[in-house]
Formats: C-alpha cells, structure tokens, sequence
C-alpha cells in the first residue's frame, strides 16, 4: 500500500517539529520542570492521563458541557440568523446584541455567571455566549449573499416564506452554517476551559487543571492542555468532514 504525503503535510509536521524543538531548548535554558518541564516528560505525563481511572469522566463531562453549549448555541443562532437576513427590522434590533456580546470580555460573564449558576452551568453558559454571535453572524451574512431574483421569483409565485427558507435559503447558507459552526467550536473550547478553571465543577478539564496548578504540576497542567487541543482539533475535524459531506450531496 502506497502512502502519500503531500507537500502541505511536509511542511505541518516540520511546523510541529520545530515547536517541539523551541519547547526543548527552553526548557534546557530555564532547566526546571517548576516552569517548564521538557516536552518527553510531557508527552509521557500526556499517556498516562489517559489511562487514569477518571480521564474519561473528566474529558466527558467538558466535552458534554461544550456539546450542549453547542447545540443551544447552533438552534438559536441558525433560528436568529436566518430572521435577521430575511427582517431588516430585527437585523438592525440584533446588531447591538451581538457587537455587545463580542466586545464584552469572557471573564465578566464567567464572574456574573458564577454569581448567578451553579458550577456544572457556568461552562455551558459561557460556551452559549461566545460561540452564538459567530453562528448567528455567519448566517446572516449567508442570506444576504442569497441572489435576489430567486427569491423575487418564489415570491412571484406565491410560494410560502416556510418553503422559501426550506428551500433557498437553507441550502444556500449551509456552507456558511458550517464555517460559523468551526469558528464557535473554536473559541467555545477555550470559553469551556476557563470557565471550568473558575467555577470548579466536580468533574472537568478545567477543574484538574486548576488542581495541578496549584501543585506545581507544570507537567500536569500542559498534558491536560494537549488534551484539550486534541479535543478542539477532532471536533473541528468533524466539522470540516461534515462540510465535504454536505457539498458532495449538494453536488
């Protein structure tokens, strides 16, 4: 069996090589595994994490907060898209909404939401906030790229507005759904994270990563982080095969 490797490939992996490299020679320089443990030690941290007793607890229950966070997020921002791009009116009334929610740092909601939530909420609180603006964004701006005389013409023929969304609108902005969807997944992992780091839910990332931290336990605290980049990775991934899927049937 013939393996290829493209030249795109070639230049990711050396991308990684030399970010490991940097890694070790840092911690050559800073020679304390207090700051900065070598990247061997790490990775071998890394592995043995995942044999834990509570690796899978602990990794499922971040990633079901950053799923339920999603869903709600994506029902909402796909429903208040496509009424913006198809309502001036409400359009003009969701600008300050979402230029609010993008501009306000992701501290003061996690602050205020820890106030008002129980722990296991904060997270998925969070994630809704930072990753609704990117999906709603991204089909609004989707409609407005919908050509006009298609849509004259549906309405020309008396065609329901339930069709027409059905029909011309939701095919036509899938692609755009797709990519705000990849944008929100990434940010809202990052939004989980620290919003577990702070209100300490009993089981996740953030919460064991906190705890090492306060040990000391450098090596800990980055393993944990490789983890997370690997989750956020595979769930844009999914995304990204989702995407190709939907454009192969569209073909």
């Amino acid at each position: 069996m013939k393996i290829s490797v493209t030249k795109t490939q070639i230049i990711g992996i050396t991308s990684v090589l030399v970010m490991l490299l940097l890694w070790k020679l840092l911690s050559i320089y800073f020679n304390s595994e207090f700051i900065l443990p070598p990247p061997g030690k790490t990775l071998l941290k890394t592995v043995t994490l995942v044999f834990d007793g509570n690796f899978l607890t602990v990794v499922g229950s971040t990633i079901a907060r950053g799923a339920f966070g999603f869903f709600i997020s994506f029902i909402l921002g796909v429903a208040a898209g496509i009424w913006a791009g198809t309502s001036s009116g409400f359009n003009a009334f969701l600008r300050p909404v979402l230029v609010t929610l993008r501009s306000v740092p992701v501290i003061s909601f996690i602050l205020l939401a820890l106030i008002w939530l129980n722990a296991n909420l904060v997270p998925v609180f969070i994630a809704m906030l930072t990753m609704f603006p990117f999906i709603c964004t991204n089909v609004t701006d989707g409609i407005s790229n919908i050509e006009s005389d298609l849509v004259e013409m549906a309405v020309f023929y008396k065609t329901s507005r339930k069709r027409i969304v059905y029909e011309v609108y939701i095919p036509a902005i899938l692609p755009f759904i797709i990519s705000g969807a990849s944008s929100a997944m990434g940010i809202g992992w990052r939004a989980i994270i620290i919003g577990e780091v702070l209100s300490q839910p009993k089981y996740g990332i953030g919460t064991v990563m906190h705890e090492a931290q306060t040990f000391l336990n450098v090596d800990a605290v980055i393993a944990w982080t490789i983890v997370a980049v690997l989750i956020s990775y595979l769930s844009e991934k999914l995304i990204r095969i989702t995407k190709r899927k939907i454009a192969g049937w569209k073909q």
